[in-house]
């Protein structure tokens, strides 16, 4: 049990003091030394005092700063038995998001003052107190906090006591209850200026949400989901919450989008809090997500937590799957599971088809290898094999196992085996056979099919082999996966009409009674974690399902991707992809279009290193103008959340490409918006502000810069941010960039509006990438040790495709290395050769193509 009374000075300057720390302790072994983890804190005297006898007071204390520890040596032997010990302590509020550190905010009446917040995960707890800070050692804790009367106190628990403190009138300390045994990372607290909405879930929990000063109301959508939230995780766990409250809140500084400390849940702005005049769709959409995905964690990872960080994967990757679990429940009309697969599916094959890529189970040594796992691996694809696994053990089994295994484990820590123990248990599968292939090794396979008609029946052999991005698989031994596949036909394309599990690397299956015109087609709901090439007569036959969209959605979708990914694999030719692209015409889905553009996206920034690059963005205007043309600038009614998203989609993409009339009806849009005449709806605004960005003028940004300055809310400077990039001239691209490093810019946004810039144009890209050379300490310093630091370097470098690029980045790393973006780094450079190579290998091809479709132009 570990009791810390925190002091903070009442106009929480650095540093902080403390009044003693105190824990309880059993000491099992006789020693002369106790060691804890210790980051940034000086200790200023300590003692052990044995259950009913003198206290010793230590006399030396040895920092190893390298492995953030403090070694006590005590003048006499520590006896077995249970004592206390005693520290005084002086720590800094640090500048750096992490540990117990500061944030910065305005008052309503434009002054800038500082909340004391926390976030201690993975391992920053000892930069708050000395402690012995590793998931698995858990411990009770008695908080009390020491704080300016005017401010709010908050922590894990609820408040059992309020009262005066003896040396100062304007300070009051305030007492939590007891918390349940729970790991270091998860404690919390947090001393601010705060308003709050509250209400009390079914279940009797009292939620609330606290937010900026004025801003309440902003806090009423995460509390609505919030409410339902609880109620659906008891149920689906068969588990009650274990506490008696639960808080949100708005943080003004943070490097993470929320952190799921027990009982007190701590967000970025963007991710809490909604404006129900001026939040977008997208907005809603993600705070729904990330409300769902920490409320999750309340229970996959505080009640039951990781045995250590080899198994963050397990924490992540489940919360990342039912947090689309719970939204789909809460908003159906958001078809989440569709988004899902482009959101995070195909972004975990495109990390995981590269050479640097790492198993979804990484032995963790030292702590700040912590860092470089929050990965897309470890969420993505770990939410992608855990959707992949409740498809196959079927929703019953899977709740029940759940349920074993949280009742089993609750208030301990449990492995990635106990978790396939419980559902092996309950569904009577090989889970954990199946499931090692996943998570032990890195990758994922190709599965190629062909088929063949034998009388009323089809009979499709199917083969496996490791799919990279760098094309076909050449090693000796190619890894083996047992793969649940499913197999849909045109007779009824929304369910399976086989399953199987695909345990060797050749088989042949036969469908009965298929007709020689029905199409067959894997992966029914792009639920198994693989891509698939077809033999060019089974694609020949799925085309039309495109086209007349027979082929339900999540599936045009999927094989649209996989597509794609050949083609980056040049395992097939870009033009192949090209022309399925104008297949869909008539695609009336979100999400489809959401990922068709995501690819167009990456095929125009490949060829901003052509000198056809126009054409490019020709096509683009081809494919998206019907579907611009048919939604309009304004909704229509009846229309909801998913139109929403897609109209301000293929505004943006319209809009970027050039296309005349959206151009002009951006502009006259923005003007109106500016002078006030008409403001812009909030699902406008960033295709309208990128539009007048790309195509405008020094005047421009200035208005842009005006429009952040003045903007209260964080949403709307953060919209603002992401598309400052899109601006064109070299001297104005420098003003955007020394932009991102001023004050004007919250220290967690900076990386988004230099990724802007490099994503912005060819040029962007070069000056972004020399901008982060010529500031490279101080962006170091901030971010250090944070995956942060290794965001801004993927979207800085990750566009590049000469060769040379990819020499010249792994050698500035060489000289300034960054541990913690290690792996990163290596994945940037190996993405920088594979689009060179792709280059080499399909721009003459693809142009070629461009020019013969300019000469003769497609009938829809």
């Amino acid at each position: 049990m570990a009791s810390a009374a925190y002091g903070l000075l009442s106009n929480l300057l650095l540093p902080w003091f403390l009044e003693p720390l105190y824990h309880l302790l059993e000491v099992r072994q006789a020693t002369n030394q106790i060691v804890m983890n210790c980051a940034d804190i000086d200790i200023i005297t300590a003692s052990y005092a044995p259950e009913g006898d003198e206290e010793i007071h230590a006399t030396g204390f040895n920092y190893q700063n390298e492995d953030e520890k403090v070694t006590l040596s005590f003048p006499s032997t520590l006896q077995p038995g249970t004592g206390t010990l005693k520290i005084d302590f002086v720590g800094e509020l640090n500048d750096k998001m992490k540990g117990f550190y500061r944030s910065k905010y305005t008052t309503p009446s434009g002054e800038v003052r500082y909340a004391a917040v926390t976030q201690f995960e993975a391992t920053d707890a000892r930069r708050a107190f000395p402690c012995w800070d590793e998931p698995a050692i858990k411990a009770t804790f008695d908080i009390s906090l020491v704080v300016p009367k005017d401010r709010v106190a908050l922590s894990n628990m609820n408040v059992i006591e309020r009262k005066p403190y003896p040396d100062d009138e304007n300070v009051v300390e305030v007492k939590f209850a007891r918390t349940p045994v729970m790991s270091t990372y998860l404690v919390a607290f947090v001393v601010g200026e705060y308003d709050f909405v509250e209400t009390r879930s079914k279940d009797g929990v009292c939620v609330r949400v606290y937010t900026p000063v004025g801003k309440a109301e902003q806090g009423k959508f995460a509390l609505e989901v919030a409410a339902k939230t609880l109620p659906f995780y008891k149920d689906y766990f068969n588990v009650p919450y274990p506490l008696p409250k639960i808080d949100l809140i708005a943080i003004a500084d943070f490097a993470a989008g929320a952190m799921e400390n027990w009982g007190l849940v701590t967000y970025r702005e963007t991710a809490l809090l909604i404006d129900p005049k001026n939040s977008c769709s997208s907005s809603r959409q993600w705070v729904a997500l990330v409300v769902g995905h920490e409320l999750a964690h309340q229970w996959f990872g505080n009640l039951v937590t990781m045995e250590w960080w080899t198994h963050l994967w397990l924490n992540e990757g489940f919360a990342s799957w039912i947090e689309y679990l719970c939204v789909d429940h809460c908003f159906p009309e958001y078809d989440i599971w569709t988004q899902f697969v482009s959101a995070d599916y195909t972004r975990a094959q495109e990390l995981d088809a590269l050479d640097n890529s790492h198993p979804i189970e990484v032995s963790v040594g030292h702590p700040s290898e912590v860092d470089e796992i929050f990965d897309a691996i470890s969420y993505s694809k770990g939410a992608s094999v855990i959707r992949m696994l409740h498809d196959y053990i079927g929703d019953k089994d899977f709740k029940k196992g759940m349920n074993m295994y949280l009742t089993k484990f609750q208030q301990k820590n449990a492995a990635t085996e106990d978790l396939w123990e419980s559902l092996e248990n309950t569904s009577g599968k090989p889970i954990a056979a199946v499931m090692n292939t996943w998570t032990k090794q890195m990758g994922f396979p190709l599965i190629y099919v062909e088929a063949e008609q034998v009388e009323d029946d089809r009979l499709l052999r199917l083969s496996q082999r490791k799919f990279c991005a760098s094309g076909p698989y050449v090693g000796e031994d190619c890894p083996q996966w047992m793969v649940p596949i499913t197999i849909s036909t045109s007779e009824d394309p929304n369910h399976a009409k086989l399953k199987i599990l695909m345990d060797k690397p050749e088989m042949s299956v036969v469908l009965k009674d298929v007709k020689p015109d029905q199409w067959v087609k894997l992966n029914l709901g792009t639920v198994g974690f693989y891509r698939t090439q077809y033999s060019s007569a089974m694609l020949e036959s799925l085309l039309p399902g495109i086209r007349d969209l027979s082929l339900p959605p999540v599936d045009r979708l999927g094989l649209q991707n996989d597509l794609f990914s050949l083609a980056r694999a040049g395992i097939i030719s870009t033009v192949e992809v090209l022309k399925v692209m104008e297949a869909f015409v008539n695609e009336p889905n979100y999400t489809v279009w959401s990922d068709l553009s995501c690819n167009l996206g990456i095929l125009s920034t490949l060829l901003s290193h052509t000198d056809f690059y126009e054409e490019i963005q020709e096509f683009v205007k081809d494919v998206f103008s019907p579907i611009g043309e048919r939604l309009g600038w304004d909704p229509k009614p009846g229309e909801g959340h998913l139109d929403a998203l897609l109209r301000g989609l293929v505004l943006g993409k319209l809009g970027k490409a050039g296309h005349k009339a959206t151009l002009e009806e951006a502009r006259r849009r923005f003007k109106d918006h500016v002078e006030g005449k008409q403001i812009l709806s909030a699902d406008l605004r960033s295709p309208v502000y990128l539009t007048v960005l790309k195509h405008g003028d020094g005047t421009t940004l200035d208005i842009m810069l005006k429009l952040h300055k003045q903007a209260d809310m964080q949403e709307e400077k953060n919209r603002i941010e992401r598309v400052l990039g899109a601006t064109l001239s070299p001297e104005l691209i420098q003003k955007v960039l020394t932009f991102a490093l001023s004050e004007e810019v919250r220290p967690q946004d900076t990386v988004s509006v230099i990724g802007g810039v490099a994503g912005g144009s060819k040029h962007g890209r070069k000056a972004a990438w020399k901008f982060i050379k010529d500031n490279w300490e101080e962006l170091y310093n901030r971010y250090q040790g944070g995956f942060l630091i290794s965001r801004l370097i993927k979207l800085s470098v990750e566009g590049f495709a000469v060769d040379k690029m990819a020499g010249e980045v792994k050698a500035f790393f060489e000289s300034h290395p960054a541990p913690s973006a290690e792996r990163t780094i290596q994945q940037c450079c190996e993405n920088i050769l594979l689009n060179a190579a792709w280059l080499k290998r399909d721009a003459e091809s693809i142009h070629q193509y461009l020019l013969q479709r300019k000469a003769s132009p497609p009938t829809a």
